[in-house]
């Protein structure tokens, strides 16, 4: 170890002038540059912080690939080789989404972002990792025409490039050797959001509301029948595909239903979706999604944002002290408001289960209603109220 005196004024000591001979000679003698073992360092110049961050960060990755080598392969996990990422769809809160091929079929690759090796804590990776192996044990057993159809996932992506902007061109920085990937079918005529938005001045006909409705109604009877609370159901998690056939995407947030209610609490969703309950933080259950799909039902049929002009706090305290729900139109058909009030009633027990709603949809004659204008394409009736 190099041992560096500083004498009082900034004068070197005498083993500082010993080094700084032996660099003069060695400079006189070589090609004018100083060797590696010649150089003097100033130990007070030297970021020890720094230093102990990438030792830190080397230490993570050594580690992560010596666990994952050890690790025995999940049923589910893919082969790495065969995934190609190609561009990112959309950001959210558990993760990024990219559009990509795995073995020659395109497909869509969550990754869930864990930020730079070494900054995350230990309890927060752990944490994030059981977070995805809860989405993946949730999305494997999975098989229904209105959910999104799983693929594979990965628990490590160390040697995997990803792009970080919209283009084809890949980022030469690699991911978090301790990121983890889940891929699925590409569904590739976006969200039902999307839909809703691009609909918002001419409306959809009342035969694709219904239709719509009934794929998302039947997905959702399909999870509970499994026991699966999704607990965030919203327009931005539902997919279309070519047929605008709905499929239900995104269990980053799913969880199987507790057995004891009370074993389910704390807010999880989208608020503006979220039941009374669970804004409330009180226990509950697969009820809160029937409560979603109710909102969602108005959106499809409305083509509108439940309440556009209100803020997080005021939803919040109106939905659960004030009963507030979206204006219903009056031109929407009475059948179809009924089973709008029937899922968001403000009682949990009071509202039906999504097999149900599957029945009474079912039932409705499209013929004998119209959506917010009718399918012939005539004037709309403007029958909104802006106030909520």
């Amino acid at each position: 170890m190099m041992d560096l005196e500083v004498g009082e004024g900034g004068d070197k000591g005498p083993e500082m002038d010993v080094e700084a001979g032996g660099a003069e000679n060695s400079k006189m003698k070589g090609n004018g540059s100083l060797s590696s073992k010649d150089r003097i360092f100033r130990a007070d110049k030297i970021d020890l912080k720094n230093l102990d961050i990438q030792l830190e960060k080397h230490l993570s990755r050594v580690w992560s690939r010596e666990i994952e080598s050890k690790r025995p392969k999940e049923e589910w996990e893919i082969d790495m080789a065969k995934l190609d990422l190609r561009y990112i769809v959309a950001h959210g809160a558990y993760g990024t989404v990219y559009r990509g091929t795995y073995d020659s079929q395109d497909v869509a690759v969550k990754v869930l972002d864990w930020g730079e090796d070494g900054v995350a804590t230990t309890a927060e990776t752990a944490a994030l990792r059981a977070s995805f192996r809860q989405e993946v044990a949730v999305w494997q057993k999975l098989d229904h025409p209105n959910v999104t159809k799983f693929i594979g996932a990965s628990m490590g992506l160390s040697d995997l490039k990803i792009p970080r902007t919209n283009s084809s061109v890949e980022d030469q920085n690699s991911l978090p050797s301790r990121a983890c990937c889940v891929v699925v079918e590409y569904i590739p005529c976006g969200t039902l959001k999307q839909l809703l938005y691009k609909n918002r001045c001419k409306k959809l006909a009342y035969k694709v509301v219904i239709q719509l409705a009934l794929d998302l109604s039947r997905g959702l009877s399909y999870l509970h029948s499994k026991r699966i609370v999704h607990r965030d159901v919203k327009a931005e998690n539902m997919l279309l595909d070519l047929n605008w056939n709905l499929k239900i995407a995104d269990f980053g947030v799913a969880r199987v239903e507790a057995l004891n209610p009370s074993d389910m609490t704390g807010e999880t969703g989208t608020l503006g979706y979220m039941a009374p309950e669970v804004l409330d933080g009180k226990p509950y259950n697969r009820r809160c999604d029937v409560y979603s799909f109710g909102i969602c039902l108005w959106e499809i049929y409305c083509c509108d944002m439940p309440y556009p002009d209100l803020s997080f706090a005021d939803v919040s305290s109106a939905v659960v002290r004030q009963n507030l729900r979206p204006s219903i139109p009056k031109c929407c058909p009475s059948v179809l408001a009924n089973i709008m009030r029937k899922c968001w009633d403000g009682n949990p027990n009071k509202r039906p289960e999504m097999q149900e709603v599957v029945t009474m949809l079912e039932a409705i004659d499209t013929r004998k209603g119209r959506g917010m204008i009718p399918d012939d394409g005539s004037v709309n009736c403007f029958c909104f109220s802006p106030s909520r």
